[in-house]
């Protein structure tokens, strides 16, 4: 399955046609610039995140309580989304007729969704609702978490691969 089979062959066409998507796609240097943003992005992304989610999990950190360590990293967190988000769509831009036959790339967006959605529900109300205490909320949110995130990082990876 891939996003070929989903939206139509225009849309992918239109977006390399697009300013940026054309410019990043010439140029020598600009995506390999982008792409070096994105990756670090997403570590820092996944860094705070996977402190975080390793509190809930009870592991590490005991001092503070996954709330106090959330509402302290959220900014570097919501950066972290941010930077994907503006670095990851020009890239997506200069090579969207070759990403919309990806199934690596579908996968990505499918993980990055659920992932996204996790983290502002499930993910937003363990946090709130730990309270010292391990619950079945926290262990599910944070392995769901570690997972979908993880799963976003293999599959960004795989696209370059398959």
């Amino acid at each position: 399955m891939t996003f070929g089979k989903i939206l139509p062959s225009w849309f992918f066409t239109l977006c390399e046609s697009t300013w940026p998507g054309s410019w990043f796609k010439h140029s020598q240097w600009l995506f390999a610039i982008d792409e070096t943003f994105h990756i670090m992005a997403l570590g820092m992304l996944i860094g705070t995140l996977v402190i975080v989610d390793l509190r809930l999990l009870g592991f590490g950190m005991r001092r503070q309580s996954a709330a106090q360590l959330a509402k302290y990293l959220r900014p570097w967190t919501l950066l972290g989304i941010a930077s994907m988000i503006l670095t990851g769509v020009p890239l997506f831009m200069s090579e969207a007729v070759h990403l919309s036959g990806s199934s690596p790339f579908l996968f990505k967006m499918i993980f990055l969704f659920c992932a996204v959605a996790l983290h502002f529900t499930l993910h937003t109300k363990a946090i709130a609702a730990s309270g010292g205490q391990r619950s079945g909320l926290d262990k599910l949110a944070a392995s769901l978490s570690l997972m979908c995130w993880l799963g976003v990082a293999l599959a960004g990876r795989a696209i370059a691969f398959l």
